[in-house]
């Protein structure tokens, strides 16, 4: 079920977005599905002002991370792990010990993602933040990937490294080709989500999002068969609803 929010620009879009966080975080032990890319960080920015100026604790609260490339090391500063400390970590009280971010080095990557999943077992997330791709994908869960997936290695298509290239000096030869994601089924775990989408190269992944076919052609479908989904919108990524 969506509840659909429509605001005039990124900046509001974000302060809706902490509302539902801030509710959640109100249980000083929840736990956060959290979400990396250039969606998420106007809500990051609120919660780190949030906690300094309101004093709201994150030292007993755990998170998990979506996703992280594969093939760049943790310290790489287009990493998911250093992305996610410059934009919120280090700014709030969350104990490291607490933090969970894929793993995306090492020679088994098969085995991080086995890894990974299993330290999500007996964990329910309270509230998993999610962006979607241009193409309809939420996390690395491109179009084509089983709605019944787990975490996952998975092949980044052309059209998501091209997105993503203007984080690596607009060079998609520096983008990597593969990233390791949590899987549309462990996401559908949590019990409550917050999907955040602003401008127009969202429009149509909206619409298939909301409207479309249930179908793993545009991933983000799925949601449509979750019981709590506030999908926060600026006016152009809502423009085709």
């Amino acid at each position: 079920m969506f509840n659909i929010i429509i605001k005039d620009n990124y900046d509001e879009v974000s302060s809706e977005a902490f509302k539902v966080m801030k509710e959640v975080v109100k249980k000083k032990d929840c736990v956060l599905g959290l979400a990396t890319g250039s969606s998420p960080v106007g809500l990051y920015k609120k919660m780190i002002a949030d906690h300094k100026s309101e004093g709201t604790s994150y030292k007993d609260i755990r998170s998990w991370n979506l996703d992280e490339y594969v093939g760049i090391p943790h310290t790489h500063e287009q990493s998911y792990y250093t992305f996610m400390h410059e934009n919120l970590f280090d700014h709030i009280d969350i104990k490291e010990e607490n933090v969970h971010v894929p793993c995306g080095e090492g020679d088994n990557i098969e085995q991080n993602c086995i890894d990974y999943e299993k330290s999500m077992e007996g964990v329910t997330v309270d509230l998993q933040v999610l962006g979607i791709g241009s193409d309809g994908h939420i996390a690395f869960n491109e179009p084509g990937t089983p709605f019944d997936s787990l975490t996952h290695i998975m092949d980044l298509t052309e059209q998501t490294r091209q997105d993503n290239a203007r984080f690596f000096d607009n060079d998609i030869n520096q983008v990597p080709t593969h990233a390791i994601t949590m899987g549309l089924a462990s996401i559908m775990r949590a019990r409550k989500i917050v999907l955040i989408a602003t401008g127009a190269n969202k429009a149509d992944a909206v619409y298939g999002m909301i409207k479309g076919e249930l179908t793993t052609d545009c991933p983000a479908s799925i949601l449509q068969t979750h019981p709590d989904v506030t999908v926060v919108l600026d006016k152009e990524a809502a423009s085709r609803l």
